[in-house]
């Protein structure tokens, strides 16, 4: 038993943020939680509800955000797959680039991997985001950025007041 606790220490975390914006956002969050538990996935820890401006449109309805940590082996490709299929299970409509959406997957980190070929991880814009930041430190915080090596700390503080400000845990 202690050689597979020890094992398990060793597999480094992957990182989903989900995210909905139109309809009963909650409920949607939590919708995707359980198809992603229907396909392989099986989630570690969940952060509190974060509610956020929509961007880059703040007149657009806010966001309701979490991450969660997840163990899978399905590789990030599959796993890409299987989130967008949920997304659009949960009524996600492909329209405009940041428009409204029901449901929103992201894979912000896996297994501390830099790849990008075909999928981009971690998620390019992470670090600039507060509603990816704030629930991700709650889940982690010593959680290291896989390319620039800099702590969550030092990336929550280089946020602007106003992202630090138009933000709050529910």
């Amino acid at each position: 038993m202690i050689k597979q606790d020890i094992l398990e220490k060793q597999v480094k975390p992957i990182y989903l943020g989900i995210g909905s914006n139109l309809g009963n956002k909650k409920y949607n969050i939590e919708r995707a939680k359980i198809e992603l538990l229907k396909n392989e996935i099986k989630i570690v820890s969940s952060s509190n509800f974060y509610q956020s401006l929509s961007w880059p449109n703040p007149n657009n309805p806010k966001f309701l955000n979490i991450v969660i940590e997840i163990k899978t082996n399905l590789n990030p490709s599959k796993l890409l797959k299987i989130c967008k299929e949920i997304e659009n299970y949960l009524g996600r409509k492909r329209a405009p680039k940041n428009a409204p959406r029901s449901c929103d997957i992201d894979i912000i980190d896996y297994q501390s991997l830099s790849i990008k070929s075909g999928i981009t991880i971690p998620h390019p814009r992470m670090h600039t985001r507060n509603f990816v930041l704030l629930p991700l430190f709650e889940l982690n915080k010593d959680w290291i950025h896989p390319i620039s090596k800099r702590n969550i700390k030092s990336l929550i503080l280089s946020l602007s007041n106003r992202d630090i400000r138009t933000i709050k845990q529910i």
